[in-house]
C-alpha cells in the first residue's frame, strides 16, 4: 500500500505538488494521470525518496521508503528506463541492484526470462532500444518480488505484442495481491489496463474514483431514447427535462445527459410510453480526461 498524507512540495517559489491525501491500496491496478507538468513524476520520487516533500509524507506500508533496510523487497519501481551504467551488460546491471538489497543472484537470471531478455543478458545495457530499456528497467522492478509495484510510462518504446503483455503483466501482479501504480498519458491503456484512476492537475488532485465511474461522470456519456410515437415523445421528454442535466432531440431520438438507461427505462413505463430504443453511449477515457483536466493544461497548445 502507498499512502500520501498531506504531501507538498515546493521548488523555490514553485509549487509542484500541493497537499494530496491518497491511498493506493494493493490488489487492484491504479493509473495515475494528470496533463504534463502536473506533479507526478515529482510524487513518484517522493514516494522513493529522491525527492523530500516541502511538508507531508509520502508511506510504503505504513514506512518512509529509505526506513526499508532492503527497499527493494518492500517496492519497485521503473522511473526512467535510461537511468543504468550503459557499458554494464543487462545481467551486472541487475546482479548490483540484486547485491545492493541481498537479493539472491539467482533471481536475476529469473526476472530476465520474466521479461523476454534471456537471449542478450550479456549485452551492454547502452546498446539496448527504447523498448528492451523499458523491459530491463521493469525486471529492476521485480527483481526483489516486491509487493508494491510503481512505473512510470512502462510501454514507452514497447511494440503492440510489448505493450499487451505489460498490460497482462501489471494485472496479474494485481491479481497476486500487489499495489500496482502506473503512470500513463496512453489513456487507451489506462481504459483496459487500470481498475482505479488517480487524476491531478497543477498539483491537486482531480478525482480519485473506479475507471468506470470516472467514464460515467463524463457529459459525453449519455443515454439515447427512440420512440415511434411523437405524443410519446414529448411526454418524456418533459419528464426527463426535470431530471437530467440535458435533453436534447434528434429526430425520433432523445438524448438525455445525467440520468441513467435504467432510470429512463422506469420513466418510460411509469408513463406508459412504448420504446423502441434504449442504451447507453459512453465517453472514452480520453474524452473523460480531457473534462476533467481541461482547467489545469500547463503546457497545451491554441486549436482553431
Amino acid at each position: 500500500m502507498i499512502t500520501l498524507e498531506g504531501l507538498s512540495k515546493r521548488y523555490g517559489d514553485t509549487l509542484a505538488v500541493d497537499t494530496l491525501d491518497l491511498t493506493v491500496s494493493p490488489g487492484r491496478v491504479t493509473g495515475f494521470l494528470g496533463p504534463n507538468g502536473a506533479g507526478k513524476s515529482t510524487t513518484m520520487r517522493m514516494i522513493l525518496g529522491l525527492d523530500t516533500p516541502s511538508s507531508g509524507a509520502a508511506l510504503v506500508d505504513g514506512r518512509p521508503y529509505a526506513a526499508w533496510p532492503a527497499p527493494l523487497t518492500k517496492i519497485g519501481a521503473l522511473l526512467d528506463a535510461k537511468a543504468l551504467h550503459p557499458r554494464r551488460s543487462a545481467r551486472n546491471h541487475l546482479v548490483a541492484m540484486a547485491q545492493s538489497n541481498g537479493i539472491s543472484v539467482s533471481r536475476v537470471d529469473e526476472v530476465l526470462s520474466i521479461v523476454g531478455l534471456d537471449s542478450v543478458t550479456r549485452k551492454r545495457a547502452g546498446q539496448f532500444s527504447l523498448g528492451m530499456g523499458q523491459r530491463l528497467g521493469i525486471a529492476g522492478a521485480l527483481l526483489g518480488d516486491p509487493e508494491v509495484l510503481m512505473f512510470d510510462e512502462p510501454v514507452n518504446g514497447l511494440d503492440p505484442d510489448g505493450v499487451r503483455w505489460v498490460r497482462q503483466l501489471m494485472r496479474s501482479l494485481a491479481v497476486e495481491g500487489r499495489t500496482v501504480f502506473v503512470s500513463s498519458h496512453l489513456m487507451s491503456e489506462m481504459q483496459l489496463t487500470a481498475d482505479q484512476l488517480v487524476v491531478i492537475g497543477r498539483g491537486r488532485l482531480i478525482a480519485d474514483a473506479p475507471v468506470a465511474e470516472v467514464i460515467a461522470g463524463s457529459s459525453r456519456t449519455t443515454v439515447v431514447v427512440r420512440l415511434p410515437d411523437r405524443r410519446d415523445f414529448a411526454v418524456l421528454r418533459d419528464r426527463l427535462v426535470a431530471e437530467a442535466d440535458r435533453v436534447e432531440s434528434a429526430g425520433d431520438r432523445l438524448v438525455v445527459t445525467g440520468v441513467v438507461a435504467e432510470r429512463v427505462g422506469d420513466l418510460a413505463h411509469e408513463l406508459g410510453v412504448r420504446l423502441h430504443e434504449l442504451h447507453t453511449e459512453r465517453a472514452s477515457l480520453e474524452e473523460a480526461y480531457m473534462e476533467l483536466t481541461a482547467d489545469s493544461v500547463q503546457y497545451g497548445v491554441v486549436t482553431s
